[in-house]
């Protein structure tokens, strides 16, 4: 990492669209240690995949639509607070190299299709896999793995059943502590939200906390059928490996199924070790990134 990257967490969220990513987003947004960013790929998605999203053009010409100075200027940018949080959507990674994941602490959310897939479908048209990136998740969570960098997985479900569980133990994996302000925020718009929130975030922005998971009760649609059938493997696959419901000490928080073995090539990066809110050492280590409290 060069010597203009700023010591912090740098956390990227890597989830799919319609999966409370918006609401961990604002969780994260209560704390004041962490300082966020709303999607900072998406007008380089835009611009080289051509996406028929709504406005569009007006987000090409608001934010910065070049993935490198994205990653230069934003990713590994200034930071004002000991914690990056970035919220990404994984189909976002297109003509991107990935080289800078490697300085990231990389946590992925899911949620499954049948509820995730008609959600989907209000905003767009005709979603297809590609829209809905978990199969670009699967290869980053792979990737990741063969990396040495096993990446935690939240399954919105799972988020959504026990919200103070799932979070405590996140915030275990990626070695910061829990702060109960994650489990509220204001209604209405935020100053962080991309220009984009009017298109997307209406039914966030009516929300106060995580709303409680309620199974959805229509019949799922015919028309989304195919869709969901190419969805669920990649779904199944990553489900197994998420952060459970569940009261949780330290020390057994953790995932379903072991994560696979990684390579054995481990890059050096950076560990910044948090003493007090005011006060912050670092020291290059091997292994990924983490904030330890002392």
């Amino acid at each position: 990492m060069g010597a203009s990257v700023t010591p912090c967490l740098r956390i990227c969220l890597w989830s799919g669209p319609r999966n409370v990513s918006t609401a961990l987003m604002y969780a994260f947004n209560q704390r004041q240690d962490t300082q966020v960013v709303d999607e900072p790929f998406y007008g380089h998605y835009l611009r080289v995949s051509g996406a028929n999203h709504p406005g569009a053009q007006e987000i090409m010409t608001t934010v910065d639509c070049d993935a490198e100075q994205v990653i230069q200027n934003v990713i590994l940018g200034p930071c004002e607070r000991p914690i990056l949080f970035l919220k990404n959507m994984t189909h976002h990674l297109v003509d991107i190299n990935w080289h800078f994941l490697r300085q990231m602490t990389n946590v992925l959310l899911i949620r499954n299709p049948q509820d995730m897939v008609p959600s989907l479908a209000q905003t767009l048209a005709r979603p297809t896999l590609k829209d809905t990136g978990l199969k670009k998740q699967v290869t980053l969570f792979k990737t990741l793995i063969k990396w040495g960098y096993p990446p935690p997985v939240l399954d919105a479900h799972e988020l959504l059943l026990d919200p103070a569980s799932v979070l405590n133990q996140l915030c275990h994996r990626i070695g910061i502590l829990f702060d109960e302000t994650m489990l509220y925020w204001p209604a209405g718009p935020k100053r962080i939200d991309g220009v984009w929130a009017k298109y997307w975030y209406h039914n966030v922005h009516q929300s106060t906390r995580f709303e409680p998971y309620r199974p959805k009760i229509d019949p799922f649609p015919e028309t989304l059928q195919p869709l969901l059938t190419e969805c669920q493997p990649y779904y199944d696959h990553l489900r197994k490996y998420a952060i459970q419901a569940r009261s949780a000490s330290p020390s057994s928080a953790g995932v379903n199924t072991p994560f696979p073995s990684p390579s054995s090539s481990s890059p050096s990066q950076y560990t910044v070790t948090l003493r007090n809110p005011a006060s912050r050492s670092m020291s290059r280590n091997s292994g990924a990134v983490y904030i330890r409290q002392e």
